[in-house]
C-alpha cells in the first residue's frame, strides 16, 4: 500500500497524463454514433465497375426511394390533392327567418292571398338555391375549370362533387331572376325581389384544417420503399456496371445495415471497436509525441491543448453529421494545422490534423472523399504560413485553402461521375465560408495564448517590434544596452537558425535580455561616456550586487510590463549561474588573506534550459566579451569564443538544455564567422 501512494504522489504528471488520454478517447467515443459502418466504400463507384466481391443480400430488405422519387411523388400528391368545403346551415336559417321576418314587417298591400303566394315562391326558390349551395370564391378554386372536384363535407361525411354543381354569387343572382320572371303573374315581383336579392350568401366555405390535414396524412402515407430484395439474393457481382438502379439497392442495404447494426444487441461491439480505433489514433500520436517531440509530451499543458482541440474538431463534426441544415464542409477544419502552427512546428500541426482528420472520417459521410480533400486543405494551409510574419499570410491561407478545397472537389467529382454537370454551386459555397471561417484563427490564438500560456510567432513579431514602448525605453534611457542587444539577437538568431530552433523567439528574447539595466544604466560599461566608471567608489563585493541585479531588476521590469513568461525566461538564465568574474577576481587580488564569499558573486540562475536559452547565453557571452578585444583578428576572436563557451561548458551551464556537442561546436563557428564580419577582420590567405 505503501509503494502505491509513494508511487501516486510521485507519479502525479504521468497520472495527470494518463487521465487526460482516458477523458479524451471517453469524450470522442461518446460523441461517436452508436451504430455500425457499412463495410463497402461504393459512392465513386456510381457508373463504374463493382471492385468488391460479389454482394448477397445477407437479410431481407426494401428497395429505398431516392430523394428525387419522393420529392416527385410528393408534388404530384399535393397538385392532385382535392380541396374541402363545409356547408354554413346556420347561415341558410339565418337568411330564411329574415325573409318571413321582412316579409311581415313590411308587407302593405291588403291582398293576404298574394302575400301568401309570394312568400311561399320566395321561401322555394330560397330552398332550392341553398340546396344546391353557394360556394364561395376562394383562390384554391379560382380559375379551376367547372369540373374540378372538391368535396363537402356534411355532417362530417366527405361527398365528391364538381364545381358545376354550385352556385356562384352571380349565378345565385341570375337564378332568382329567372324564377322571379317564370311566377311573375302570381307574386309580388317587385316586393319579393330585394329581399331575395338580399338573401343571396355564400353558404358553402372552404375548410383549410381539413384540407391540410388530409393531405399531410397523404403525404405520411407516401411508401419510403419500394420492391424487396429477398435474402441471398443476388445484388451485384465483381465486374458488373453499378448503374443507378443497383446503385439505390445497395444504398438501401447499407442504411438498413447501419439501422440493425445499431440495436441493443450490437451496441457493446460497437462502443468496442470504436475505443480500439480512438485508442489507437491518439496512442500513435502519442508516440510520435514521445520520440520526436519529447518537450511536448512532457509538458501537461500542451498535451491538454493538443487534445482540447483534437476534441473541439470531433465534436463540430458531429454537428455538422447531426444537422441537415448545412454540409460538414462548411466547417472549418483546417483551422486546427493553423493554430497548431502558431505554437509549434509544421510536423506536430501536419500530424495533428492528420490523426484528427482519421478520427473524423470514421463518423463522416464519404469517408475517402472527405479525407482526401480535408488532408489536401490542411497540408496547404500549413505550407502558407511555415514562416508566419504577418496577420494577412491567415488570410491568404483562407484563399489558397478555398481553391485547394475546389479543385480537390471538382478532380473526385470528375473521377466519380465522368463529367461536371452534377457540380453544384453550393457546395463551393460551402467551400468558401469554410475558408473564411479559417480567418478565426487569429482571435482563437490570441484567446489560446492568454488561455494557456503560450506565444505565437505573431505574438513575438509585435514584441521584436524595436519600436515598441519598452525597447524604446531601453534604447533612450541604455543606449549601449540596446546596441549591445541588437548585436545578440543578430548572432543568436542565425545561430539557432543553423542548429535547429525557433530563431524568432530567440531573436525576441534577446532584445529584452539586458532590460534589467535600465535601472542603473551607467554602471555597466556599454552605457558609460567621458571615461567615468561609478565602479570607481564602490567595493567589489558592493559592484558585483549591481551587476547581478540587472538579472532580477529584468524580471521585474518584464512582468511589470506584461511580457510573456518564455520572454523572461531568457532574461533570468541568460547568465546562467555564473560567476562576475571581473569583480570576483579583483576581490581576490586585494584581499588575497580574506575568505570569500561567492555567493555574493555569483548570478542566483537558473541556468539554461532549453536549446534556445542556452543560444542566448553563448551569443551574449562571446558579444560582450569581444568589446573587450585590444586586437581584432582571426586568432583572438577564435581564441576568446573557444575560451567563453569552453569556460561555461566547465561551468555546467548547459546540463538542462536540449543541446548536443556538435550542435556546440557548430555555434562556436558561427560565431566566429559573425564577429569578424563584424569587426571587419580580414580573412588571412596562405603565401
Amino acid at each position: 500500500m505503501k509503494k502505491v501512494i509513494s508511487f501516486i504522489r510521485h507519479s502525479h504528471p504521468e497520472i495527470y497524463k494518463g487521465v487526460l488520454f482516458v477523458l479524451a478517447i471517453g469524450f470522442i467515443v461518446y460523441i461517436f454514433p452508436k451504430q455500425g459502418k457499412f463495410k463497402y466504400e461504393f459512392q465513386n463507384l456510381k457508373g463504374k465497375p463493382w471492385h468488391h466481391e460479389d454482394l448477397i443480400a445477407p437479410f431481407d430488405f426494401s428497395i429505398k426511394k431516392t430523394k428525387e422519387e419522393l420529392s416527385t411523388e410528393k408534388i404530384e400528391a399535393i397538385k392532385t390533392a382535392k380541396p374541402y368545403f363545409r356547408i354554413n346551415k346556420v347561415e341558410i336559417k339565418k337568411k330564411k327567418d329574415v325573409l318571413a321576418k321582412d316579409f311581415d314587417n313590411n308587407w302593405t298591400l291588403k291582398n293576404n292571398k298574394l302575400k301568401e303566394n309570394s312568400l311561399t315562391i320566395a321561401n322555394h326558390i330560397l330552398d332550392s338555391l341553398y340546396l344546391k349551395g353557394i360556394i364561395e370564391n376562394n383562390p384554391i378554386i379560382e380559375n379551376k375549370p367547372s369540373d374540378f372536384s372538391i368535396y363537402i363535407l356534411n355532417n362530417n361525411v366527405a361527398e365528391e362533387y364538381e364545381l358545376k354543381d354550385f352556385y356562384t354569387v352571380k349565378t345565385a343572382y341570375n337564378f332568382i331572376q329567372a324564377e322571379l320572371q317564370k311566377n311573375k303573374n302570381s307574386i309580388s315581383v317587385e316586393f319579393v325581389r330585394p329581399y331575395l336579392e338580399n338573401a343571396i350568401s355564400h353558404s358553402i366555405f372552404y375548410d383549410k384544417a381539413t384540407t391540410d390535414k388530409v393531405l399531410q396524412q397523404t403525404l405520411n402515407e407516401i411508401a419510403p420503399s419500394r420492391d424487396i430484395i429477398l435474402k441471398n439474393q443476388r445484388i451485384i457481382s465483381k465486374g458488373e456496371i453499378l448503374d443507378p438502379i443497383k446503385f439505390q439497392i445497395i444504398q438501401s442495404l447499407k442504411d438498413e445495415y447501419e439501422q440493425q447494426a445499431g440495436d441493443s444487441s450490437n451496441y457493446y461491439f460497437i462502443l468496442l471497436g470504436q475505443i480500439v480505433i480512438v485508442t489507437l489514433c491518439l496512442s500513435v500520436l502519442t508516440v510520435f509525441l514521445l520520440f520526436f517531440r519529447n518537450d511536448i509530451f512532457l509538458d501537461n499543458t500542451k498535451i491538454t491543448f493538443i487534445l482540447i482541440l483534437i476534441s473541439l474538431q470531433v465534436l463540430m463534426a458531429d454537428i455538422a453529421i447531426n444537422s441537415q441544415a448545412f454540409s460538414i464542409y462548411l466547417l472549418p477544419f483546417c483551422i486546427l494545422p493553423v493554430i497548431i502552427r502558431a505554437f509549434y512546428d509544421t510536423r506536430i500541426a501536419l500530424f495533428v490534423h492528420l490523426v484528427t482528420v482519421l478520427i473524423i472520417s470514421f463518423i463522416a459521410p464519404n469517408r475517402f472523399e472527405f479525407a482526401f480533400i480535408q488532408l489536401l486543405g490542411g497540408m496547404v494551409a500549413i505550407f502558407s504560413i511555415v514562416n508566419m510574419r504577418n496577420r494577412s499570410q491567415i488570410f491568404l491561407s483562407s484563399i489558397i485553402i478555398f481553391f485547394t478545397y475546389s479543385i480537390s472537389y471538382i478532380g473526385i467529382t470528375i473521377i466519380q461521375e465522368g463529367g461536371i454537370d452534377v457540380i453544384s454551386g453550393y457546395d463551393f459555397a460551402w467551400f468558401g465560408i469554410s475558408a473564411l471561417l479559417t480567418l478565426f484563427s487569429y482571435p482563437l490564438i490570441f484567446i489560446f495564448e492568454k488561455l494557456f500560456g503560450f506565444i505565437s510567432d505573431v505574438s513575438l513579431l509585435e514584441l521584436s517590434d524595436t519600436n515598441g514602448k519598452l525597447l524604446r525605453e531601453l534604447a533612450s534611457r541604455a543606449p549601449g544596452t540596446f546596441q549591445h542587444s541588437l548585436q545578440v539577437a543578430n548572432l543568436a538568431e542565425e545561430a539557432i537558425y543553423t542548429i535547429g530552433g525557433n530563431a524568432l523567439l530567440v531573436r525576441t528574447g534577446a532584445l529584452y535580455h539586458d532590460i534589467g539595466k535600465m535601472d542603473m544604466p551607467m554602471y555597466f560599461i556599454e552605457n558609460q561616456a567621458h571615461g567615468i566608471n561609478p565602479h570607481e567608489d564602490l567595493n567589489f563585493d558592493e559592484s558585483a550586487s549591481i551587476i547581478i541585479d540587472h538579472v532580477i531588476k529584468g524580471v521585474e521590469i518584464a512582468k511589470k510590463n506584461k511580457l510573456p513568461e518564455q520572454i523572461i525566461d531568457f532574461i533570468r538564465t541568460h547568465h546562467g549561474t555564473s560567476i562576475t568574474a571581473y569583480f570576483y577576481r579583483s576581490f581576490q587580488n586585494a584581499f588575497p588573506e580574506e575568505k570569500i564569499d561567492e555567493s555574493k558573486f555569483h548570478y542566483p540562475g537558473p541556468i539554461p534550459f532549453s536549446k534556445e536559452t542556452a543560444v542566448l547565453m553563448m551569443a551574449d557571452s562571446v558579444e560582450a566579451a569581444s568589446r573587450s578585444l585590444k586586437k581584432y583578428d582571426a586568432e583572438a576572436i577564435d581564441n576568446l569564443v573557444e575560451m567563453i563557451i569552453n569556460k561555461q561548458i566547465e561551468q555546467e551551464q548547459f546540463v538542462n538544455a536540449d543541446i548536443t556537442f556538435k550542435d556546440i561546436n557548430t555555434l562556436k563557428k558561427i560565431f566566429k564567422k559573425k564577429l569578424m564580419n563584424i569587426y571587419h577582420v580580414r580573412v588571412e590567405y596562405p603565401r
